[in-house]
């Protein structure tokens, strides 16, 4: 089958397009006829090795797959034509992952799509826009309403942002966009933004534990000094979800946020999620997300040009999701 192999030696850690064997596929009790995959910032860390979170040599790159089941044991619950999508778990990192023709998997891994999406929808979603609405879904767990404030987005240019801001402005929140692309203004409003906020203002080094409180809660795809700034800014009692790195790993702030104005961090994981999570998560996207929205925020790229994608996610070159067509 033809795919998309990560491999490391002496030369270093680099991703190539090859075909392997069908029997080299993986482990698991559901066979997957592959249709289209997605890029993420963690496809990005993969094909690169910026972080380690490659665990064998080599393997199929691609942490998202949508296809067609086309082989599963009784007990999977599975059966040959039944659409299906797997997002996180092992893949890309010890399993073979979905920049390939075919996949096999545990039955557990499995989300069925939902009815009104297509396979090329589910991927244009794909663990970005998953965890956009895991991090909706947390906002809404810990209280927060449209009658709290706006809500800011930070990295909104990107995939787990475009799909934040859709899904929020559907549910009538009102939406700042925190970008450091100026030109992507338009597009972010296209999906609901009403203001966007530069991200030299909220990149730099917090000056003071608190600031003026402005958001009733946000969604933050960045960390480090993003995150500190935002959180010191959300009015009492608001929620942030946090669910990226791009800016960093540390978390150079106070306190006071969180003891002054009981401020939540939330924290979202969408690789080991639990089914019943996300389920929810997808039943809120079938509920409101607008599937013109959707045809918008995504290109499709031939599964030759995944890897190159990935590097441009990487440095944050790319609007919202990009789909790979693995049979292009």
């Amino acid at each position: 089958m033809r795919a998309v192999q990560i491999t490391k030696d002496e030369r270093g850690q680099r991703a190539e397009l090859t075909e392997i064997p069908d029997d080299e596929i993986g482990d698991g009790d559901v066979t997957i006829a592959v249709d289209y995959s997605a890029v993420n910032f963690k496809d990005g860390l993969g094909v690169t090795g910026a972080v380690p979170v490659v665990e064998r040599f080599p393997i199929v790159a691609g942490i998202d797959l949508s296809g067609t089941v086309v082989e599963a044991t009784p007990a999977s619950g599975f059966a040959p034509g039944d659409p299906v999508t797997v997002n996180g778990w092992g893949l890309a990192s010890n399993h073979n992952g979905g920049f390939a023709t075919r996949a096999r998997v545990p039955a557990e891994w499995i989300t069925r799509i939902p009815s009104q999406f297509t396979t090329w929808q589910a991927m244009a979603i794909g663990t970005a826009g998953y965890t956009a609405a895991l991090s909706v879904v947390a906002l809404q767990e810990h209280g927060l309403t449209a009658n709290d404030g706006p809500v800011i987005v930070t990295g909104a240019a990107g995939g787990v942002g475009s799909v934040a801001i859709a899904l929020l402005a559907a549910l009538g929140y009102e939406v700042h966009a925190s970008t450091g692309r100026p030109g992507e203004q338009d597009y972010l409003r296209t999906l609901g933004a009403s203001q966007i906020i530069p991200r030299a203002g909220l990149g730099e080094p917090a000056e003071t534990a608190l600031g003026a409180e402005r958001w009733g809660g946000g969604v933050d795809t960045v960390g480090s000094h993003t995150l500190v700034n935002v959180l010191r800014q959300i009015r009492y009692g608001g929620v942030v979800a946090n669910c990226g790195l791009a800016q960093g790993l540390d978390f150079p702030g106070s306190v006071a946020p969180f003891i002054l104005r009981s401020v939540t961090l939330a924290g979202i994981d969408s690789v080991n999620a639990p089914a019943s999570k996300r389920g929810v998560a997808w039943d809120l996207l079938a509920q409101h997300l607008d599937e013109g929205l959707l045809e918008k925020m995504a290109t499709t790229v031939p599964l030759d040009q995944a890897a190159k994608v990935a590097q441009r996610v990487l440095i944050g070159a790319v609007r919202g999701r990009t789909v790979v067509d693995v049979n292009a």
